[in-house]
């Protein structure tokens, strides 16, 4: 009978081990699936222009182009954020703004019609560089500047004797 209970005994305690270390472990979710997750948490975002989603051991690396600082950090948290990601690479770039230069002849119109309250001032227009030639008041300055500078040239030179 003693024999009987030590055998039931250390069955009992080989069960309650084994259920003990099974409940203990958690299983890992795979990279592929991690992979699957974060890319479907990342690509709802409207400033993501191009995206790559790589995973290994839990560990993600995004990379592609947002449109500025904000989305990098928030698609970096998103990512982040899905359950058993250990950690993210984040190597998001944000894109340079594009600038936008004007034709010579539109621009030599448009340069015209800003110029035209200034009689004193001579402008021409060559590859999108807006040259001022002539005199103006001191007060008048910035005024010419501002219209000129709405037209969106590639460069200003402005040669102007100011009075």
């Amino acid at each position: 009978m003693k024999k009987l209970m030590s055998k039931m005994m250390a069955l009992v305690m080989v069960t309650a081990f084994m259920v003990a270390t099974m409940a203990g472990c958690k299983s890992t979710p795979k990279d592929a699936d991690l992979k699957t997750a974060v890319e479907t948490a990342i690509q709802s975002s409207p400033n993501l222009s191009a995206s790559g989603v790589t995973v290994d051991k839990g560990v993600v690396t995004i990379t592609g182009q947002v449109t500025d600082e904000a989305s990098k950090d928030a698609l970096a948290k998103a990512a982040a954020a899905v359950p058993g990601v250990k950690s993210v690479v984040n190597n998001l770039t944000v894109e340079v703004a594009k600038v936008e230069v004007s034709a010579d002849t539109p621009l030599a119109l448009a340069v015209k019609d800003a110029t035209k309250d200034f009689p004193t001032v001579a402008a021409t227009v060559n590859d999108g560089i807006v040259t001022l030639k002539g005199e103006l008041n001191k007060g008048d300055l910035q005024k010419l500047m501002m219209a000129v500078n709405a037209l969106k040239p590639k460069k200003v030179d402005n040669q102007l004797v100011i009075k």
